[in-house]
């Protein structure tokens, strides 16, 4: 019927000639909470989740203008009990609130005027369809009289609902003026209890904080940190990859390593379903983030942080590179104000990167970390930056400690190892072979963009510690590092050759590296003795 009223369903039947993964079950969720006391939801995700798929999916469901049982009837929501009780018998308003801005901008329009173009256009189509409207000015008391002339409620769907909140980062007063829209709709008894069976709004940061509670309150949240029942939903999981690779005749493996990584309690591997499709369209593996408009300036980002700091060695800084250096990092995300300008520790900065989706997050260890390969080379970028003087010194460093262990040279390779532990950008703490093993990681640095790193590899009879397979872009080397704690290096050198690990690299032709690393707590030395194999 209109733009924002009423859309129908011919979106989603467009999504459905592609090769659809079936997400239908959402909509059972949502309609065991349609016109209860948790029918308002807001679930955010980072950009290129599907949340717009999810959008047009629910328009194409509830929106009673047109007939989607043809669309439906194969997809997994029809086995569901509430299926016919539901579909195709509500008033829908979609606002894609990304699109609207862009259309103001085209027209320029003031943001400052964002609220009440919104309220605007919705009244017009309400009048438009029903021309008896047009002597009611607020648009709250259009969508009310329109349920009472319909006998039909709305269920409102809201895509990308935070854009104004980041466009409009620092300006309050279009903040707020916006937020009180939303508060006019799903914050008052006699409006949203008459006139809204539900409301799904969508965006990449939940509600924004009002003091220390949610803005609009009455939203049942279910954000990236926390999804919850909405956890499978929040992009492909592992069956659902697994069944698009046979089905393009693609490798699962590398699908799981550049796309997975997002895990929740009730999923326990969620991959990223814009940059998995991309790459079954193209039929390679690869960093689809960038190909995109939607992605976030990573390093511009992180960088303006860290200038904050006004040359001065940043907390932030150093968490990052033990980031790329494989560490998990942990982080207070309660503090953060769901917002782009208030961050009053590091932690809301690296709560920011969840919700963008450069950061997994476990809640059960409160612990963030780089989710996949594709995730990765966006962090690697931040290495190259010319800027980071403080950076400088620590990846000459690290160039050297590779060059000397490719080359053999064990004492220079134990001298480097002790330097880079002495830093402030290594691991705090250095009482156990867990610790040892972060501050090799994190001495190995450069090897990032150059090898792809597996820790506690199985292979023959016992774990390799660390294992650097060359990326097949390079001549390099493999690299099997064993740690040892209070132990020589020779007996790290005669594990690796005792339980086979070298097995582990059946499949690599060229020559491989077998650096053995010990450290003594006694004397705090690092020794290392260094081997090749020429297969």
């Amino acid at each position: 019927m209109g733009t924002y009223l009423n859309p129908g369903n011919s979106s989603f039947g467009r999504i459905l000639k592609t090769d659809y993964i079936d997400k239908t079950g959402l909509i059972a969720l949502i309609n065991g909470r349609v016109d209860t006391e948790d029918s308002l939801i807001c679930i955010s995700r980072p950009r290129r989740f599907g949340k717009s798929y999810a959008a047009r999916m629910l328009c194409a469901y509830y929106d009673h203008t047109c007939d989607s049982h043809k669309l439906f009837e194969k997809l997994k929501i029809s086995k569901d009990i509430s299926y016919e009780e539901h579909i195709n018998k509500y008033n829908v308003i979609y606002l894609d609130v990304a699109s609207f801005m862009s259309e103001l901008k085209r027209q320029k329009h003031s943001i400052k005027d964002v609220a009440n173009d919104i309220a605007e256009t919705i009244r017009s189509e309400l009048v438009a369809d029903n021309p008896e409207l047009s002597e009611i000015s607020r648009v709250s008391e259009c969508l009310k009289k329109y349920v009472e002339l319909t006998e039909k409620k709305f269920v409102f769907i809201i895509d990308e609902w935070d854009v104004v909140i980041r466009e409009a980062k620092n300006d309050n007063v279009t903040q707020t003026a916006y937020l009180n829209l939303l508060r006019e709709w799903f914050k008052n008894g006699n409006f949203t209890e008459k006139t809204v069976a539900a409301a799904y709004m969508t965006g990449i940061l939940p509600v924004k904080k009002d003091g220390s509670q949610s803005a609009i309150s009455d939203f049942r949240e279910y954000p990236i940190l926390n999804p919850a029942e909405f956890a499978e939903y929040t992009g492909f999981t592992e069956k659902e990859v697994r069944d698009l690779c046979a089905r393009n005749k693609m490798d699962f493996d590398e699908a799981k390593r550049w796309y997975d990584g997002y895990s929740f309690e009730k999923a326990e591997s969620i991959y990223n379903p814009y940059s998995v499709m991309m790459a079954m369209k193209s039929r390679e593996y690869g960093s689809y983030w960038k190909q995109t408009s939607a992605a976030d300036p990573l390093l511009s980002f992180i960088n303006v942080q860290i200038q904050k700091n006004n040359g001065q060695k940043s907390a932030l800084e150093t968490n990052i590179l033990k980031l790329i250096a494989g560490e998990r990092i942990k982080v207070n995300v309660s503090r953060f104000n769901n917002d782009f300008q208030t961050f009053n520790s590091e932690d809301d900065v690296l709560t920011l990167l969840v919700h963008l989706g450069y950061l997994a997050y476990d809640k059960g260890t409160c612990r963030v970390r780089i989710p996949n390969e594709e995730v990765r080379t966006e962090f690697n970028e931040l290495l190259e930056e010319p800027q980071h003087s403080n950076l400088a010194a620590l990846i000459m460093q690290s160039e050297k400690l590779l060059s000397d262990t490719l080359a053999g040279n064990s004492d220079a390779v134990a001298e480097t190892i002790k330097k880079i532990r002495e830093t402030n950008y290594a691991p705090s703490y250095y009482n156990n072979e867990q610790s040892l093993r972060y501050v090799v990681k994190f001495a190995y640095i450069v090897c990032v963009d150059r090898y792809m790193k597996v820790e506690e590899l199985p292979s023959g009879k016992g774990l390799a510690d660390v294992v650097y397979i060359p990326k097949s872009d390079t001549a390099l080397p493999a690299l099997v590092v064993e740690l040892k704690w209070d132990e020589t290096a020779n007996t790290a050198i005669n594990q690796i050759k005792k339980n086979n690990y070298p097995a582990i690299l059946a499949d690599h032709c060229g020559e491989i590296v077998l650096a053995g690393i010990s450290y003594n707590s006694k004397t705090n030395e690092h020794t290392c003795k260094i081997e090749r194999i020429v297969k």
